[in-house]
């Protein structure tokens, strides 16, 4: 007897969160679309406990692939190259894609030739948040604005058929393979959308050392694009020269905004902010000064 292709291949790299990746399993697992129409495959980066702990984790529930290039891109990829059916659902191994994700997804694919969905931020205790997890719940995943108004999407919440993937080619890295993925798409004519009711649950950052990692590798991954695309140091200078000056602005919404009940919450992320947007200051001039020519 002939098994059915699965109409969608939902993505999932992954390196050593096996906690996480087990939270995620079990949404996709409990989406409203029928489970015989889509298929999950986990792409494990080299986790150092091993593939069999890896294993362990996702049981019957997806098909492991070992993807043994280093980085998310390449394990998307690895993903993709294993995948049958004719979408592909990009998200993380520390989302939590809402139970409707998959239908909404495929559903707003009728209305652009990619999207990307709404991200939401998530926090341990929201009672009692952490400075980065009230800058974070901010400020973190505004993929509305990405998606609307940079033409791009994160790639924990994208959409795409399979064919249009293989047209615009694998996920790259030392650069925001996200926006370049998106570019690269848009240069060739496809056009991006917004799924609002698609959504996809992101942690946020608990403290300034995630924090600090995660722009480090964005600042250098944007410096990368930039100057692949031809942008100019001047231009990169006066992006650099605007976070400083953006504090005030981004510290009064942040201090109205009623996702942050708490005023402490609200000091919090407006000291996150200040320290944040100093440090990619100085960190945009290093850039410059070490990579630029």
């Amino acid at each position: 007897m002939t098994v059915p292709m699965p109409s969608v291949s939902v993505i999932v790299p992954h390196y050593n969160d096996l906690d996480r990746l087990d939270q995620c399993l079990a949404a996709l697992e409990a989406q409203t679309m029928p489970r015989s129409d889509y298929e999950i495959l986990v792409a494990d980066n080299g986790t150092p406990a091993g593939l069999d702990a890896v294993r362990a984790v996702v049981r019957n529930r997806a098909r492991l692939i070992e993807a043994p290039v280093q980085g998310a891109g390449p394990a998307r990829n690895a993903g993709a190259a294993e995948a049958q059916g004719r979408i592909l659902a990009f998200t993380d191994c520390d989302c939590v894609p809402e139970a409707n994700w998959l239908e909404e997804g495929v559903r707003a694919l009728d209305m652009a030739d990619f999207v990307g969905g709404r991200m939401t931020v998530t926090v341990r205790s929201p009672g009692h948040m952490s400075a980065a997890e009230a800058f974070e719940t901010v400020f973190a995943f505004q993929n509305r604005s990405y998606v609307l108004k940079k033409h791009f999407t994160v790639t924990a919440n994208l959409f795409c058929p399979a064919a249009l993937f293989r047209a615009v080619g694998p996920f790259r890295t030392e650069v925001s393979e996200d926006k370049e993925w998106c570019l690269r798409a848009r240069d060739k004519g496809y056009r991006i959308g917004y799924a609002e009711k698609a959504v996809v649950a992101h942690p946020a950052r608990r403290n300034w050392p995630e924090l600090k990692r995660k722009w480090q590798r964005m600042s250098a991954e944007s410096y990368a694009l930039m100057r692949e695309r031809n942008g100019s140091r001047l231009c990169w200078l006066l992006r650099t020269w605007a976070l400083p000056l953006s504090i005030l602005p981004h510290a009064v919404c942040t201090l109205t905004d009623d996702r942050l009940p708490a005023v402490r919450d609200r000091a919090g992320a407006v000291g996150m902010l200040i320290l944040s947007r100093l440090w990619r200051f100085a960190e945009g001039h290093r850039l410059l000064l070490r990579r630029g020519r």
